[in-house]
This record gives structure tokens, sequence and C-alpha cells, in this order.
């Protein structure tokens, strides 16, 4: 009986082992390419919205809405810090939620819709008063930011929970960026020409031919027209008044102009440097109906992206069995988290940089280039050039350890960026090549930034034997957030300080100098000061492949 007895004892240790075994293998297996693809989609949508946002929202407030840029950059800063702190409150909602589909799968499919809608109205511009337009703006900008964290702070947890493999997640991480930047190709690069598209009103157009590729050029319409903008469809003849009065004191040709236009009122132009022109090459774009057009049918993919990520992933990793729901602990361990600590500034910083290269491109092209359509080419390429730095980043991440890649990546990326300063109108070649050059570099940020949130998550883990993936995350989205919101804030600071007005061609010309400022040497200083602070981050490697281990055996034990 007693060795009947040990047998069954030695059967049972077999027994768990085996199924510690097993469970150590699920929380480390490699995730199919179906699960990383289908994550990838969420950010893709994610995109679709941020980088429509932070790209074309500030020219569409001074362009389009004509609010006074100061006004805009106070509004992104009190919604996104307003902002901020719903992130940790989805957080805090998050880590409670329980359901048949997880923790944080449900949110992704519960907002993806109200997500779309509230994206569609950020891009509509009633007819106002000024006070009324800035309530609206407020008004929606406040429900699109309170639906993109509902729906943004469930997804960016769901990387830390769908396997228990830090290199695993960064690889997650690399995918994730990779949709993230197609997203943002797609509404980047295609936005303008929906915006030219749909905003074609048709006007009456009249060309005379003074001399071989000088023509006068007189359009009207039959409507009043607060914001359009006119060029010729290839893009090549360069506008200039032909009634001086009407230039505001600048008639600098330029390959567009943007007005206001009047009902049967007749505005002449002459037009040179194109041959064969035509009235139907010439294009009038209202631009306040191309936006929200273009943004409408933007907003329908977005929704329909979320729906397939809830659809195509899993939850794995679970909060430690006897861990007990207590928010005064969990916001204990955040502080002391060291990693997280750092990472929120970080996320912050990086997002300054990124935010105000991002929120004064097309304002660059737009005014300094004089070719907003070029835009899109421009970022598309350098949409091209962030997915290339995506999927460098987990070899790189191996070789070198994120935190040191991440420093020298600041760096790079920084020096890169002071370049712009050199750069004239006329030199487009060197323009893309610097912008392509540093967008590269540039991209490695967020791709490291989301994998090392889900390290700091299981470092907690690990020192206190709790987790609060939710938290971590939502605090660190507050950073990147209010990153944003200072980004948006020291454009329009900037750009107030040179008297910018987009309605206004004299202040435009004027603004040129805090345009120029705000593409080169202003981005290059956060960068520096960001790889400073990055120093600081104390998980290197070897830390992280010992603290991975450990906590995959505690779990496989639990599960056991």
């Amino acid at each position: 009986m007693k060795k009947q007895s040990i047998k069954i004892r030695i059967k049972e240790k077999n027994r768990r082992f085996a199924k510690t075994t097993n469970n150590t293998t699920r929380l480390m297996e490699k995730l199919s390419l179906k699960e990383k693809i289908g994550y990838a989609l969420g950010d893709g949508a994610a995109n679709i919205a941020w980088r429509g946002v932070s790209t074309f929202l500030f020219i569409f407030y001074t362009d389009v809405f004509g609010l006074n840029p100061a006004v805009v950059g106070v509004l992104f800063l009190i919604a996104r810090f307003g902002d901020g702190i719903l992130d940790v409150l989805m957080g805090i909602i998050c880590d409670r939620t329980n359901s048949k589909w997880g923790k944080f799968r449900p949110w992704i499919l519960w907002t993806a819709v109200p997500l779309g809608i509230s994206l569609s109205l950020l891009f509509t511009s009633p007819n106002l008063s000024d006070t009324g337009k800035i309530v609206y703006a407020y008004a929606t900008y406040l429900l699109f930011f309170f639906m993109y964290t509902a729906n943004n702070i469930p997804y960016g947890a769901l990387m830390a929970v769908m396997t228990g493999d830090d290199k695993e997640r960064t690889s997650l991480g690399s995918y994730r960026m990779t949709g993230a930047f197609t997203g943002g190709m797609i509404v980047q690069g295609a936005l303008l020409f929906l915006v030219a598209h749909f905003g074609n009103i048709n006007p009456v157009v009249n060309v005379k031919q003074l001399e071989p590729a000088k023509y006068e050029v007189t359009v009207s319409t039959h409507e009043d027209i607060k914001n359009v903008n006119i060029k010729t469809k290839d893009g090549i003849a360069l506008f200039s008044w032909a009634n001086a009065a009407l230039s505001n004191g600048d008639n600098t040709p330029a390959k567009g102009k943007s007005f206001s236009m009047e009902a049967n009122k007749e505005y002449n132009f002459i037009v040179a440097g194109e041959e064969n022109l035509e009235a139907t090459k010439i294009s009038i774009i209202d631009q306040k109906r191309g936006y929200s057009s273009a943004i409408y049918i933007m907003s329908v993919f977005l929704s329909i992206f979320m729906i397939l990520t809830f659809a195509a992933t899993k939850e794995r990793v679970l909060p430690p069995k006897e861990q007990e729901s207590n928010l005064l602990k969990d916001l204990k361990d955040l502080i002391r988290n060291k990693p997280w600590v750092v990472l929120l500034v970080i996320g912050m910083l990086f997002n300054v940089f990124n935010n105000i290269k991002q929120g004064i491109v097309v304002i660059y092209f737009t005014h300094y280039l004089h070719n907003p359509l070029l835009t899109a080419s421009y970022l598309v390429l350098l949409a091209v050039a962030s997915i290339g730095g995506a999927m460098i980043t987990t070899p790189l991440a191996k070789r070198y350890g994120k935190r040191n890649l991440f420093i020298g990546a600041l760096i790079f990326s920084g020096i890169v960026n002071s370049l712009f300063v050199f750069c004239g109108p006329e030199d487009t070649t060197a323009i893309f090549a610097i912008g392509i050059i540093g967008e590269c570099a540039s991209a490695i940020f967020p791709t490291l930034f989301f994998a090392m949130l889900g390290d700091a998550a299981d470092y907690s883990e690990f020192k206190n034997g709790r987790r609060a993936t939710g938290l971590v995350y939502s605090a660190g989205s507050f950073a990147t957030k209010f990153g944003g919101g200072i980004a948006g804030a020291i454009i329009g600071f900037v750009l107030s300080a040179f008297h910018y007005d987009g309605q206004n061609v004299v202040s435009i010309v004027g603004a040129i100098p805090g345009i120029i400022m705000l593409m080169s040497w202003i981005p290059t200083i956060v960068a520096v000061i960001t790889a400073g602070v990055m120093a600081l981050y104390p998980l290197d490697q070897n830390k992280m492949d010992a603290i991975t281990l450990e906590l995959n055996t505690r779990r496989a034990k639990e599960m056991a």
C-alpha cells in the first residue's frame, strides 16, 4: 500500500509538472501570422483617426473652419490633458472588466462604430458664429477623444496579454506599427485627393491666352464659398493675381492660391508655366465640403478594421489568481514602478517631437512650398519609410537592446530633422530625402514604446505580485496624448506669435520663419532632451530575460 501511495504521488507530481510545462509553452507560444495581422488592423484603423487628426485637423480648423491658431492650440492642450485623465479611468475600468471575450477585446467591439461617427463629426463644419464654432470644436473634439480613449486603451493593453514572451511582444509591436503606418499612409496619401474630388465645385472658368504658356484665367461661382483653393490639375503652372488689389499685398507666383469667393463675382489670375491650358484643367476645390466627405469614407473603413481586430485576437495572460481588486495598491505599484515612470516622460516627449512634425507638414507644403497636393506624396513616402523602420526594429532591438536602440534612434532622427532649416521652397528632393531618412528612425520610437509598456507591466508583476495591465497602458497613453496636446499648443503659439491667419495671405507670408522653425530645429531640441531622459530607463535585455522566465514559471504553476 505504501509503494502504491508513493507511485500515485509520483504520477500526480509528473502530471502537474507536465501541465506546468504545457502551460509555460502556451504562454510562450508564437502568435500566428493571422493573429498578428488581425491585431495590426486595429492600429491601422486607429491611425486613420489619429494621423487624420494630428496631420489635418489644425489646418482644417484654421484655414477651413476659421479658428484662430492660438485658440486651436489652447483647445488641443486642454482637451488632451482632460482626455489623459480619462485614459487612466479607462485603464481602471478595463482591469475590472470581466466578459466571455476577456477584459480588453469587448471594448474594441463596442466602440468601433461610435469612434467612426465621432471622427466624422470632428471634420463637419456647420455655419456658426465665432463663439459657436469654438463651442462646437470643443464639444466634438472632446467627444472624439472620449471614444478614442475607450477604444485605444483596451487595444494597447491587449498587446500585453496576447503573449507572455517579451520578444514575441516586440515582434507583435512591429506588426502593430506596420499596421499603424499603413493606416496613416492611407489617410495621409488619399485624403487630399479625396478632398479635391468631393470638393470640386464646377465653377465657371474662362481662359484667355496672352502668350505661349501664359494665360489670364477668370473664375466665378453661383454660391458663396468661404475657403477655396485654385490650381491646375497637373500642378505645374504658377498663379498670381491679375488684380493686385485682391492679393492683400502679396502676389508671389505660386502653384495654387487660397481665397474666399462671393457668388457671381469674377476673380482673375495670371497663370504661367503650363502649355495648352484649358478651362477643364483648372481645379477649384471647396475645402469644407471636400474634407467632410473624405473623412466620412475613412470613418467607415475605421469601424470595419476595428471589428476585424476583435474577431482575430485572443487574450492569454491573466492576473495572478490570488490578486484582489485594490485600486490604491495598483496606483502605489504604478508610482513605484521606475521603468514606467521613465516611460511616462518618454512617451510625452517623443510625442511632442512626432506631433510637431506631423502637425506642421501640411501648412509647410501649402504655404512654404505652395504645393499642398505634394503633401500627399511626401506623407505616403514617409509612411513607407515608417513601415521599414518598424520592421527593422525587432532585429535591431535583439542586437542592441530596446533602451540603447531608442536613444540612438532619437539622436539620429533629431540631427536629420534639423537639416530642414537649410531647405528652400525649390529644394523638393532634399526635403523628401530628409523627411524619409528621419521618419525611418522615428518609427522605432512607438514600436519600442508600446512593447516596453508591456515590459513595465511585467516588472510590476515580478516585483509586487500584482498586475494592472490596463492601468499601465492607460497612464502611458495619457503621456502620449498630453504630449500631442503640448505639440499642438507649441504649433499654435509659435504661429500666433508670427501673426499667422490661414485666411489672410499677408499674415501667412509673415509667418514663414515660424513655419520653418516648427519643421526643423524645434523638434530637434525635443529629440535631444528625450534621449537624455531615456538613459535613465533601468530594464536592459538581460534583466527582461530573467523577469520573463520567472513570470512564466509562476503563471504556469498557477494554471496547473
